[in-house]
Protein backbone atom coordinates (compact mmCIF):
# COMPACT_ATOMS: atom_id res chain seq x y z
CA UNK A 1 0.00 0.00 0.00
CA UNK A 2 1.17 3.53 -0.82
CA UNK A 3 2.42 5.64 2.25
CA UNK A 4 1.61 2.81 4.48
CA UNK A 5 1.90 2.84 8.31
CA UNK A 6 0.93 0.91 11.21
CA UNK A 7 -2.57 1.15 11.39
CA UNK A 8 -4.43 -0.94 13.51
CA UNK A 9 -8.02 -1.32 14.53
CA UNK A 10 -9.94 -4.09 16.46
CA UNK A 11 -13.08 -5.36 15.05
CA UNK A 12 -15.16 -8.33 16.94
CA UNK A 13 -13.21 -11.09 15.25
CA UNK A 14 -9.56 -9.59 15.91
CA UNK A 15 -7.77 -6.38 14.86
CA UNK A 16 -6.72 -5.57 11.09
CA UNK A 17 -3.77 -3.11 9.83
CA UNK A 18 -5.12 -1.04 7.11
CA UNK A 19 -2.76 2.16 5.89
CA UNK A 20 -3.21 5.36 4.33
CA UNK A 21 -3.44 6.17 0.80
CA UNK A 22 -3.99 9.98 -0.26
CA UNK A 23 -4.56 10.95 3.63
CA UNK A 24 -7.63 8.63 3.93
CA UNK A 25 -7.09 5.41 5.96
CA UNK A 26 -7.98 2.21 3.48
CA UNK A 27 -9.21 -1.32 5.02
CA UNK A 28 -9.74 -3.88 2.55
CA UNK A 29 -10.87 -7.23 2.38
CA UNK A 30 -12.45 -7.19 6.11
CA UNK A 31 -13.68 -10.72 6.81
CA UNK A 32 -17.96 -10.04 8.03
CA UNK A 33 -18.65 -13.78 7.74
CA UNK A 34 -16.72 -17.01 7.43
CA UNK A 35 -16.11 -18.64 3.90
CA UNK A 36 -19.54 -19.97 2.10
CA UNK A 37 -17.99 -23.23 0.87
CA UNK A 38 -17.46 -26.79 2.08
CA UNK A 39 -20.48 -27.60 4.99
CA UNK A 40 -21.63 -23.99 4.97
CA UNK A 41 -22.03 -23.85 0.91
CA UNK A 42 -25.99 -22.66 0.34
CA UNK A 43 -26.44 -22.08 3.80
CA UNK A 44 -27.05 -18.42 5.94
CA UNK A 45 -23.62 -16.73 6.50
CA UNK A 46 -21.98 -17.42 10.28
CA UNK A 47 -19.69 -15.19 11.76
CA UNK A 48 -16.19 -15.44 11.10
CA UNK A 49 -13.63 -17.55 13.00
CA UNK A 50 -11.90 -15.26 15.69
CA UNK A 51 -8.19 -15.04 14.65
CA UNK A 52 -5.28 -13.97 16.81
CA UNK A 53 -2.83 -10.99 16.19
CA UNK A 54 -3.07 -8.94 13.66
CA UNK A 55 -4.48 -9.83 10.10
CA UNK A 56 -3.26 -7.53 7.05
CA UNK A 57 -5.97 -5.54 5.26
CA UNK A 58 -3.68 -4.16 3.02
CA UNK A 59 -5.48 -5.99 -0.53
CA UNK A 60 -9.06 -6.32 -1.81
CA UNK A 61 -10.67 -9.68 -1.00
CA UNK A 62 -11.31 -12.39 -3.10
CA UNK A 63 -14.13 -12.10 -4.63
CA UNK A 64 -17.20 -14.07 -5.13
CA UNK A 65 -17.61 -16.99 -7.54
CA UNK A 66 -19.00 -15.49 -10.79
CA UNK A 67 -18.85 -15.98 -14.76
CA UNK A 68 -17.06 -12.85 -16.56
CA UNK A 69 -19.03 -10.50 -18.76
CA UNK A 70 -19.63 -11.46 -22.45
CA UNK A 71 -16.86 -9.53 -24.77
CA UNK A 72 -19.74 -7.37 -25.76
CA UNK A 73 -20.40 -6.03 -22.05
CA UNK A 74 -16.48 -6.11 -20.68
CA UNK A 75 -15.07 -3.55 -23.30
CA UNK A 76 -17.87 -1.12 -21.29
CA UNK A 77 -17.44 -2.83 -18.09
CA UNK A 78 -14.90 -3.60 -15.64
CA UNK A 79 -15.55 -6.61 -13.43
CA UNK A 80 -12.05 -7.98 -11.51
CA UNK A 81 -11.98 -11.66 -10.25
CA UNK A 82 -9.80 -12.29 -7.13
CA UNK A 83 -9.74 -16.18 -6.01
CA UNK A 84 -10.07 -17.51 -3.02
CA UNK A 85 -12.86 -18.93 -0.58
CA UNK A 86 -13.36 -16.07 1.71
CA UNK A 87 -15.54 -14.55 -0.19
CA UNK A 88 -17.87 -12.83 2.62
CA UNK A 89 -15.67 -9.41 2.86
CA UNK A 90 -15.97 -5.86 3.30
CA UNK A 91 -13.62 -2.82 2.90
CA UNK A 92 -13.72 1.00 4.84
CA UNK A 93 -12.10 4.30 3.75
CA UNK A 94 -12.23 6.75 6.33
CA UNK A 95 -10.56 10.21 7.08
CA UNK A 96 -10.55 9.55 10.63
CA UNK A 97 -10.12 6.07 12.35
CA UNK A 98 -11.12 6.18 16.02
CA UNK A 99 -14.43 5.80 18.16
CA UNK A 100 -14.55 9.43 18.62
CA UNK A 101 -15.06 10.99 14.90
CA UNK A 102 -18.94 9.34 14.42
CA UNK A 103 -18.81 10.60 10.85
CA UNK A 104 -21.74 9.51 8.37
CA UNK A 105 -21.22 6.27 6.84
CA UNK A 106 -22.43 5.03 3.38
CA UNK A 107 -22.45 1.21 2.63
CA UNK A 108 -22.43 0.51 -0.95
CA UNK A 109 -23.86 -2.57 -2.21
CA UNK A 110 -22.64 -3.40 -5.91
CA UNK A 111 -24.52 -3.64 -9.46
CA UNK A 112 -24.50 -6.86 -11.73
CA UNK A 113 -27.34 -8.58 -12.07
CA UNK A 114 -26.92 -10.08 -8.56
CA UNK A 115 -24.51 -12.78 -10.80
CA UNK A 116 -21.39 -10.15 -11.33
CA UNK A 117 -19.43 -7.11 -10.02
CA UNK A 118 -17.65 -6.62 -7.12
CA UNK A 119 -16.25 -4.16 -4.28
CA UNK A 120 -13.49 -4.22 -5.97
CA UNK A 121 -14.43 -2.52 -8.69
CA UNK A 122 -12.09 0.92 -9.52
CA UNK A 123 -15.31 2.75 -10.17
CA UNK A 124 -16.41 2.04 -6.39
CA UNK A 125 -13.30 3.69 -4.99
CA UNK A 126 -14.29 5.32 -1.32
CA UNK A 127 -11.60 7.54 -1.18
CA UNK A 128 -14.04 10.38 -2.34
CA UNK A 129 -16.28 9.86 -0.21
CA UNK A 130 -13.87 9.58 3.07
CA UNK A 131 -12.42 13.14 1.20
CA UNK A 132 -15.77 14.83 2.15
CA UNK A 133 -16.25 13.47 5.32
CA UNK A 134 -18.16 10.36 5.19
CA UNK A 135 -17.13 6.79 6.02
CA UNK A 136 -17.66 4.52 3.19
CA UNK A 137 -17.99 0.57 3.28
CA UNK A 138 -18.13 -1.69 -0.30
CA UNK A 139 -19.56 -4.97 0.95
CA UNK A 140 -19.02 -8.55 -1.50
CA UNK A 141 -21.94 -11.18 -1.51
CA UNK A 142 -22.83 -14.31 -2.69
CA UNK A 143 -24.05 -14.54 -6.40
CA UNK A 144 -25.90 -16.14 -8.99
CA UNK A 145 -26.30 -19.70 -7.86
CA UNK A 146 -24.66 -19.37 -4.66
CA UNK A 147 -26.31 -16.62 -3.75
CA UNK A 148 -29.65 -16.45 -5.05
CA UNK A 149 -30.52 -20.54 -6.09
CA UNK A 150 -33.61 -21.32 -4.87
CA UNK A 151 -33.30 -25.10 -3.49
CA UNK A 152 -35.40 -27.51 -2.14
CA UNK A 153 -33.13 -28.76 1.09
CA UNK A 154 -31.42 -24.57 1.76
CA UNK A 155 -32.63 -21.60 2.85
CA UNK A 156 -33.57 -18.87 0.43
CA UNK A 157 -31.48 -15.53 -0.88
CA UNK A 158 -28.35 -16.44 0.73
CA UNK A 159 -26.35 -13.39 -1.57
CA UNK A 160 -29.47 -11.15 0.66
CA UNK A 161 -28.88 -12.71 3.87
CA UNK A 162 -24.73 -11.98 3.51
CA UNK A 163 -25.62 -8.62 3.20
CA UNK A 164 -27.60 -8.30 6.38
CA UNK A 165 -24.99 -9.80 8.37
CA UNK A 166 -22.11 -6.83 6.78
CA UNK A 167 -24.69 -4.53 7.92
CA UNK A 168 -24.78 -5.70 11.45
CA UNK A 169 -21.10 -5.95 11.49
CA UNK A 170 -21.07 -2.59 10.63
CA UNK A 171 -23.62 -1.78 13.38
CA UNK A 172 -20.83 -3.29 15.58
CA UNK A 173 -17.95 -2.28 14.21
CA UNK A 174 -17.72 0.95 12.55
CA UNK A 175 -17.37 3.00 15.52
CA UNK A 176 -13.73 1.50 15.68
CA UNK A 177 -12.90 3.15 12.07
CA UNK A 178 -14.43 6.49 12.75
CA UNK A 179 -17.87 6.03 11.75
CA UNK A 180 -21.23 6.53 13.28
CA UNK A 181 -23.50 3.29 13.70
CA UNK A 182 -26.72 5.44 13.76
CA UNK A 183 -26.40 7.43 10.67
CA UNK A 184 -25.68 4.69 8.32
CA UNK A 185 -27.02 5.00 4.48
CA UNK A 186 -27.71 2.22 2.60
CA UNK A 187 -26.58 2.70 -0.97
CA UNK A 188 -26.64 0.12 -4.21
CA UNK A 189 -27.18 0.05 -8.19
CA UNK A 190 -28.95 -1.60 -9.90
CA UNK A 191 -29.12 -5.35 -8.78
CA UNK A 192 -27.35 -3.25 -5.44
CA UNK A 193 -30.28 -0.78 -5.26
CA UNK A 194 -32.96 -4.25 -5.38
CA UNK A 195 -31.27 -5.40 -2.69
CA UNK A 196 -31.10 -1.97 -0.69
CA UNK A 197 -35.08 -2.14 -1.71
CA UNK A 198 -35.34 -5.82 -0.17
CA UNK A 199 -33.47 -5.15 3.18
CA UNK A 200 -35.68 -1.86 3.60
CA UNK A 201 -38.55 -4.66 3.53
CA UNK A 202 -36.35 -6.83 5.97
CA UNK A 203 -37.74 -6.73 9.48
CA UNK A 204 -34.35 -8.03 10.93
CA UNK A 205 -32.65 -5.02 9.24
CA UNK A 206 -34.55 -2.54 11.12
CA UNK A 207 -32.37 -0.10 12.81
CA UNK A 208 -29.45 -0.93 11.18
CA UNK A 209 -30.03 2.27 8.52
CA UNK A 210 -30.86 5.42 8.65
CA UNK A 211 -31.02 6.73 4.98
CA UNK A 212 -31.24 4.80 1.67
CA UNK A 213 -29.84 5.17 -1.64
CA UNK A 214 -31.41 3.51 -4.53
CA UNK A 215 -29.90 3.87 -8.54
CA UNK A 216 -31.49 2.06 -11.32
CA UNK A 217 -32.95 -0.36 -8.86
CA UNK A 218 -36.36 -0.73 -7.57
CA UNK A 219 -37.57 -2.56 -4.54
CA UNK A 220 -38.97 -6.17 -6.02
CA UNK A 221 -39.18 -9.70 -5.30
CA UNK A 222 -38.45 -12.16 -8.37
CA UNK A 223 -41.06 -14.71 -9.75
CA UNK A 224 -39.95 -18.03 -7.88
CA UNK A 225 -40.88 -20.01 -10.67
CA UNK A 226 -38.70 -17.69 -12.79
CA UNK A 227 -35.51 -18.63 -10.61
CA UNK A 228 -36.29 -22.58 -10.11
CA UNK A 229 -36.36 -22.65 -14.69
CA UNK A 230 -32.52 -21.20 -13.88
CA UNK A 231 -31.96 -23.99 -11.26
CA UNK A 232 -33.56 -26.77 -13.10
CA UNK A 233 -32.05 -25.54 -16.86
CA UNK A 234 -28.39 -25.72 -15.09
CA UNK A 235 -29.23 -28.98 -13.38
CA UNK A 236 -30.30 -30.17 -16.82
CA UNK A 237 -26.75 -29.09 -17.96
CA UNK A 238 -25.09 -29.98 -15.46
CA UNK A 239 -26.57 -33.73 -15.37
CA UNK A 240 -27.39 -33.57 -11.26
CA UNK A 241 -30.63 -32.99 -9.23
CA UNK A 242 -31.43 -29.49 -8.86
CA UNK A 243 -31.07 -29.46 -4.94
CA UNK A 244 -28.39 -27.92 -2.98
CA UNK A 245 -26.13 -31.06 -1.94
CA UNK A 246 -25.96 -31.97 -5.45
CA UNK A 247 -25.07 -28.38 -7.18
CA UNK A 248 -22.46 -28.24 -4.03
CA UNK A 249 -20.95 -31.24 -4.70
CA UNK A 250 -20.64 -29.82 -8.49
CA UNK A 251 -17.52 -28.68 -9.97
CA UNK A 252 -17.65 -24.37 -9.13
CA UNK A 253 -16.18 -23.69 -13.04
CA UNK A 254 -18.88 -26.26 -14.34
CA UNK A 255 -21.48 -24.47 -12.52
CA UNK A 256 -20.11 -20.80 -13.59
CA UNK A 257 -20.22 -22.12 -17.29
CA UNK A 258 -23.86 -23.59 -16.80
CA UNK A 259 -25.45 -20.62 -15.31
CA UNK A 260 -23.60 -18.33 -18.15
CA UNK A 261 -25.25 -20.33 -20.82
CA UNK A 262 -28.65 -20.79 -19.39
CA UNK A 263 -28.76 -16.78 -18.26
CA UNK A 264 -27.60 -15.58 -21.87
CA UNK A 265 -31.69 -14.07 -22.15
CA UNK A 266 -32.43 -12.98 -18.73
CA UNK A 267 -31.23 -8.85 -19.74
CA UNK A 268 -33.91 -6.52 -18.38
CA UNK A 269 -35.29 -6.37 -21.83
CA UNK A 270 -35.66 -10.02 -22.89
CA UNK A 271 -36.76 -11.00 -19.42
CA UNK A 272 -35.81 -14.69 -19.99
CA UNK A 273 -34.78 -16.55 -16.52
CA UNK A 274 -32.85 -15.27 -13.83
CA UNK A 275 -31.44 -14.96 -10.39
CA UNK A 276 -33.44 -12.51 -8.05
CA UNK A 277 -34.48 -12.14 -4.77
CA UNK A 278 -37.63 -14.04 -3.71
CA UNK A 279 -40.50 -13.55 -0.68
CA UNK A 280 -39.26 -16.17 1.78
CA UNK A 281 -41.26 -15.70 4.50
CA UNK A 282 -38.21 -15.76 6.55
CA UNK A 283 -35.54 -12.71 5.70
CA UNK A 284 -38.41 -11.19 3.24
CA UNK A 285 -41.75 -12.01 4.33
CA UNK A 286 -43.26 -10.16 1.50
CA UNK A 287 -43.08 -8.25 -1.73
CA UNK A 288 -40.93 -5.58 -0.82
CA UNK A 289 -42.37 -2.65 -2.76
CA UNK A 290 -45.47 -3.57 -1.52
CA UNK A 291 -44.39 -3.46 2.04
CA UNK A 292 -43.09 -0.11 1.69
CA UNK A 293 -46.16 1.03 -0.25
CA UNK A 294 -49.06 -0.12 1.87
CA UNK A 295 -47.54 -2.05 4.72
CA UNK A 296 -45.12 0.79 5.80
CA UNK A 297 -42.22 -1.08 6.62
CA UNK A 298 -38.59 0.95 6.65
CA UNK A 299 -41.03 3.96 8.38
CA UNK A 300 -38.38 7.11 9.37
CA UNK A 301 -36.21 5.83 6.95
CA UNK A 302 -35.43 9.01 4.08
CA UNK A 303 -34.72 8.04 0.58
CA UNK A 304 -32.86 8.85 -2.14
CA UNK A 305 -33.68 7.16 -5.80
CA UNK A 306 -33.84 7.19 -9.37
CA UNK A 307 -32.87 7.10 -13.19
CA UNK A 308 -30.99 7.57 -15.85
CA UNK A 309 -32.67 8.99 -19.09
CA UNK A 310 -31.68 5.84 -21.16
CA UNK A 311 -31.31 2.94 -18.97
CA UNK A 312 -32.12 0.52 -21.63
CA UNK A 313 -29.04 1.73 -23.65
CA UNK A 314 -26.57 -0.76 -21.90
CA UNK A 315 -28.47 -3.66 -22.12
CA UNK A 316 -29.87 -3.06 -26.18
CA UNK A 317 -26.19 -1.49 -27.45
CA UNK A 318 -23.78 -4.63 -26.97
CA UNK A 319 -23.82 -6.53 -29.16
CA UNK A 320 -26.12 -4.59 -31.70
CA UNK A 321 -28.99 -5.65 -30.19
CA UNK A 322 -30.87 -2.04 -30.56
CA UNK A 323 -30.22 -2.98 -34.07
CA UNK A 324 -32.01 -5.88 -34.21
CA UNK A 325 -34.73 -4.85 -32.11
CA UNK A 326 -35.51 -1.66 -34.52
CA UNK A 327 -35.60 -4.12 -37.57
CA UNK A 328 -37.85 -6.32 -35.71
CA UNK A 329 -40.43 -3.42 -35.37
CA UNK A 330 -44.43 -4.32 -34.60
CA UNK A 331 -42.97 -7.97 -33.36
CA UNK A 332 -40.75 -6.28 -30.98
CA UNK A 333 -43.79 -4.34 -29.74
CA UNK A 334 -45.81 -6.74 -29.08
CA UNK A 335 -43.43 -8.86 -27.32
CA UNK A 336 -42.75 -5.78 -24.73
CA UNK A 337 -46.60 -5.24 -24.56
CA UNK A 338 -46.33 -8.94 -23.16
CA UNK A 339 -43.65 -8.51 -21.25
CA UNK A 340 -44.70 -5.45 -19.19
CA UNK A 341 -48.41 -6.50 -18.91
CA UNK A 342 -49.83 -3.08 -20.73
CA UNK A 343 -52.67 -2.03 -23.33
CA UNK A 344 -52.11 -1.40 -26.83
CA UNK A 345 -53.10 2.36 -25.32
CA UNK A 346 -49.77 2.35 -23.50
CA UNK A 347 -47.73 1.14 -26.44
CA UNK A 348 -49.54 3.42 -28.88
CA UNK A 349 -48.71 6.43 -26.65
CA UNK A 350 -45.11 5.62 -26.05
CA UNK A 351 -44.56 5.22 -29.97
CA UNK A 352 -46.34 8.99 -30.30
CA UNK A 353 -43.40 10.38 -28.10
CA UNK A 354 -40.36 8.01 -28.81
CA UNK A 355 -38.40 7.32 -32.22
CA UNK A 356 -37.89 3.31 -33.23
CA UNK A 357 -38.91 0.42 -31.82
CA UNK A 358 -35.97 0.07 -29.84
CA UNK A 359 -36.70 3.55 -28.14
CA UNK A 360 -39.73 2.29 -27.28
CA UNK A 361 -39.44 -0.83 -26.10
CA UNK A 362 -36.23 0.27 -23.98
CA UNK A 363 -38.94 3.15 -22.21
CA UNK A 364 -41.48 0.92 -21.94
CA UNK A 365 -39.15 -1.57 -19.41
CA UNK A 366 -37.51 1.18 -18.18
CA UNK A 367 -40.61 2.58 -16.84
CA UNK A 368 -42.23 -0.55 -16.43
CA UNK A 369 -38.99 -2.04 -14.30
CA UNK A 370 -38.03 1.53 -12.64
CA UNK A 371 -39.75 4.82 -12.76
CA UNK A 372 -43.18 3.32 -12.23
CA UNK A 373 -42.56 1.66 -9.18
CA UNK A 374 -40.43 4.42 -7.56
CA UNK A 375 -43.50 6.64 -8.29
CA UNK A 376 -45.00 4.89 -6.13
CA UNK A 377 -42.90 4.59 -3.29
CA UNK A 378 -42.36 8.23 -3.28
CA UNK A 379 -46.06 8.91 -3.89
CA UNK A 380 -46.17 6.49 -0.66
CA UNK A 381 -43.48 8.62 1.16
CA UNK A 382 -43.25 12.00 0.55
CA UNK A 383 -41.62 14.84 2.38
CA UNK A 384 -38.72 11.65 2.65
CA UNK A 385 -37.97 10.46 -0.85
CA UNK A 386 -35.97 12.60 -2.70
CA UNK A 387 -35.94 11.59 -6.56
CA UNK A 388 -34.19 12.20 -9.62
CA UNK A 389 -32.89 11.75 -13.44
CA UNK A 390 -29.78 11.51 -14.66
CA UNK A 391 -28.71 12.94 -18.23
CA UNK A 392 -25.48 13.47 -19.34
CA UNK A 393 -25.20 11.57 -22.70
CA UNK A 394 -21.96 9.23 -22.43
CA UNK A 395 -19.34 10.13 -25.02
CA UNK A 396 -19.18 6.42 -26.55
CA UNK A 397 -21.33 6.33 -29.39
CA UNK A 398 -24.60 5.01 -28.62
CA UNK A 399 -24.90 4.58 -25.30
CA UNK A 400 -26.68 7.81 -24.48
CA UNK A 401 -27.33 8.34 -20.62
CA UNK A 402 -27.28 4.76 -19.90
CA UNK A 403 -27.13 2.46 -17.23
CA UNK A 404 -24.33 2.60 -14.74
CA UNK A 405 -23.20 5.90 -16.47
CA UNK A 406 -24.11 8.07 -13.25
CA UNK A 407 -21.61 5.72 -10.99
CA UNK A 408 -18.35 7.70 -11.99
CA UNK A 409 -20.13 10.73 -11.09
CA UNK A 410 -21.45 9.53 -7.98
CA UNK A 411 -18.21 8.54 -6.60
CA UNK A 412 -16.59 11.28 -8.27
CA UNK A 413 -14.17 8.51 -9.81
CA UNK A 414 -14.13 9.77 -13.67
CA UNK A 415 -10.41 10.29 -13.67
CA UNK A 416 -10.43 6.47 -13.60
CA UNK A 417 -9.79 4.27 -16.65
CA UNK A 418 -12.90 2.07 -15.60
CA UNK A 419 -15.09 4.21 -16.06
CA UNK A 420 -13.64 5.86 -18.77
CA UNK A 421 -15.18 2.73 -20.83
CA UNK A 422 -18.84 3.86 -20.06
CA UNK A 423 -18.61 7.67 -20.14
CA UNK A 424 -15.35 7.80 -22.73
CA UNK A 425 -13.13 11.13 -22.09
CA UNK A 426 -15.53 14.00 -22.08
CA UNK A 427 -16.99 13.60 -18.62
CA UNK A 428 -17.33 16.98 -16.97
CA UNK A 429 -16.19 17.77 -13.92
CA UNK A 430 -18.97 19.84 -13.04
CA UNK A 431 -21.35 17.08 -13.08
CA UNK A 432 -19.12 15.22 -10.95
CA UNK A 433 -18.60 17.98 -8.35
CA UNK A 434 -22.64 18.28 -8.74
CA UNK A 435 -23.12 14.76 -7.93
CA UNK A 436 -21.22 13.92 -5.66
CA UNK A 437 -22.19 16.52 -3.16
CA UNK A 438 -25.49 15.52 -3.00
CA UNK A 439 -24.61 12.64 -2.04
CA UNK A 440 -22.72 13.17 0.65
CA UNK A 441 -24.98 15.57 1.82
CA UNK A 442 -27.79 13.63 1.59
CA UNK A 443 -25.50 10.57 3.67
CA UNK A 444 -24.74 14.05 6.01
CA UNK A 445 -28.18 15.28 6.41
CA UNK A 446 -30.94 13.52 4.63
CA UNK A 447 -31.30 16.04 2.25
CA UNK A 448 -29.26 16.01 -1.14
CA UNK A 449 -30.30 19.94 -1.85
CA UNK A 450 -33.62 19.77 -3.71
CA UNK A 451 -37.31 19.86 -2.87
CA UNK A 452 -38.40 16.35 -1.67
CA UNK A 453 -40.93 14.52 -3.18
CA UNK A 454 -44.97 16.01 -3.22
CA UNK A 455 -47.85 16.09 -5.63
CA UNK A 456 -45.47 18.27 -7.79
CA UNK A 457 -43.38 15.25 -8.40
CA UNK A 458 -39.78 17.04 -8.22
CA UNK A 459 -37.22 15.38 -10.16
CA UNK A 460 -33.98 16.46 -9.85
CA UNK A 461 -31.82 16.61 -13.18
CA UNK A 462 -28.09 15.59 -13.81
CA UNK A 463 -26.67 16.51 -16.76
CA UNK A 464 -29.04 18.41 -19.02
CA UNK A 465 -27.29 21.45 -18.74
CA UNK A 466 -26.76 22.71 -14.95
CA UNK A 467 -28.49 20.87 -12.46
CA UNK A 468 -31.85 21.51 -11.98
CA UNK A 469 -35.41 20.71 -10.67
CA UNK A 470 -38.21 19.52 -13.45
CA UNK A 471 -41.63 19.11 -12.07
CA UNK A 472 -43.71 16.03 -13.10
CA UNK A 473 -41.20 15.41 -16.14
CA UNK A 474 -43.13 12.25 -18.38
CA UNK A 475 -46.03 12.66 -16.10
CA UNK A 476 -48.39 12.12 -19.68
CA UNK A 477 -47.02 8.53 -20.16
CA UNK A 478 -47.57 7.61 -16.72
CA UNK A 479 -50.82 8.57 -16.67
CA UNK A 480 -51.21 6.29 -19.48
CA UNK A 481 -50.31 3.36 -17.44
CA UNK A 482 -52.41 3.87 -14.41
CA UNK A 483 -55.27 4.60 -17.60
CA UNK A 484 -54.71 1.43 -18.35
CA UNK A 485 -54.44 -0.07 -15.15
CA UNK A 486 -58.10 1.25 -14.44
CA UNK A 487 -59.55 0.20 -17.60
CA UNK A 488 -58.22 -3.12 -17.28
CA UNK A 489 -59.78 -3.59 -13.12
CA UNK A 490 -62.92 -2.00 -15.06
CA UNK A 491 -63.15 -5.35 -17.13
CA UNK A 492 -62.16 -7.45 -14.75
CA UNK A 493 -65.06 -6.70 -12.44
CA UNK A 494 -67.58 -6.43 -15.49
CA UNK A 495 -66.13 -9.93 -16.08
CA UNK A 496 -66.79 -11.64 -12.51
CA UNK A 497 -70.07 -9.87 -12.88
CA UNK A 498 -70.65 -11.92 -15.70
Amino acid sequence: MAGRTNLVVGTPHGAVRGGYEHGIAVFRGVPYAAPPFGPRRFRPPVPPEPWDGVRDAGSFGPTAPKPPYSEAFAQYLSDPAIPGDDCLNLNVWTPEPGPGARLPVLVWLHGGALTRGSSAVPVYDGRTFARDGVVCVSVNYRLGVEGYGLFPDAPANAGLRDQLAALKWVHESIAAFGGDPDRVTLAGQSAGAISTGALLAAPRAHGLFRRAVLQSGAPEAADRDKVRRMVRRMASRLKIPATAEAFAAADRDQLLRAQAEVGRLSSPVLGGPAFGIVVDGDVLPRDPLEALVEGGAAPGVDLLMGWTRDEYRLWLVPGGLLERVDRLGAVALAGARARVHCGNEVVRGYRAVHAGAAETVGQLVTDHLLRIPMHRLADARPGSSYVYEFAWPSGLPGLGACHALELGFVFDSGDTPDSRRLAGERAPRELADAMHGAWVRFAETGDPGWTAWDATHPVRVFGDGAPHTAYGPRDAEFDLWQADVTMRGMRSRRLVRR
